[in-house]
Parts: structure tokens; C-alpha cells; sequence
């Protein structure tokens, strides 16, 4: 599975630091825009997917950072389906200005029910053939 978005995202002043540049804080707030604005496309909200007893938690984030973003930079974040597993959905994120690569990030969702025990993803995830307790996906870094 490799589907992708993008969105435009205009870096605000409350998310510089007093050097003017994109706080890296921010760039973990922007991936999760990315999966939310992913999943919208595909037909689907966060709320959704909790109302039917499925919450995704991260547990892995990461994030390489090539050049800084600045105020008010045009940005384009690109998120990435990089694999699925049957609890498991990892994506990969890169955020452009102009078309030059600011920085890579990574992720992984799992899927656990409302006491916090994995389960497997709905079915509107899209369930793959990995085993959840590997750790293995088709993931490509």
C-alpha cells in the first residue's frame, strides 16, 4: 500500500522560536494533520474510528531535519501509507518549501480498544498480511 496527500500548511508565528524558525515541536503537530487530512480523504475522521472502539496511539515518531522553516513559509507536508500490518499503519511524512525537502519523518499507529489492549484495525483501515507482534511492514526509510 503506498497511498499519499498533501497539504499546504503557512507557518504562524506562534510556532517559531525566538530565532524565527519552525519550532520542531510543530512538525510532530503537522504529520498529525497530514493522517487526519489522509483519512478524510479517504471517507473517514478520527472520530469515526474512536466511535466505533478503535483508537490509534502512536508508538514510534521520528522526524530527520534537513533545513529550517521559517514565519510565514508556504509549506507542502506529503503523508505517506509506507505499510500496513492488522494492528499496525506506518507512514511516512516529507515537508517541502518550494520544492525543497525540509524534513522526513515516520510514524506507527497501532490499534487498541477503549482499556488500551491491541486489536485488530477496522476493516475501513485496510488490514494487511504482517504480523503485529514482529514489528515488520513494508516500510522503506
Amino acid at each position: 500500500m503506498s497511498e499519499s496527500h498533501e497539504i499546504t500548511i503557512r507557518v504562524r508565528y506562534s510556532e517559531t522560536d525566538r530565532m524565527g524558525l519552525l519550532h520542531h515541536a510543530n512538525y510532530f503537530v503537522y504529520f498529525d494533520l497530514g493522517r487526519t487530512e489522509l483519512l478524510r480523504r479517504r471517507g473517514y475522521s478520527y472520530r469515526d474510528v474512536e466511535d466505533s472502539g478503535h483508537f490509534l496511539v502512536i508508538i514510534d515518531i521520528g522526524c530527520k531535519f534537513k533545513r529550517p522553516a521559517y514565519y510565514d513559509d508556504l509549506l507542502t507536508l506529503r503523508t505517506t501509507v509506507k505499510g500496513v500490518t492488522r494492528i499496525k499503519i506506518f507512514h511516512g511524512y516529507e515537508v517541502f518549501r518550494d520544492g525543497v525537502l525540509l524534513a522526513e519523518g515516520h510514524s506507527t499507529l497501532a490499534c487498541v480498544d477503549r482499556q488500551g489492549r491491541p486489536q485488530a484495525l477496522p476493516e475501513s483501515l485496510g488490514k494487511g498480511s504482517g504480523d503485529e507482534d514482529s514489528g515488520t511492514a513494508p516500510v522503506t526509510e
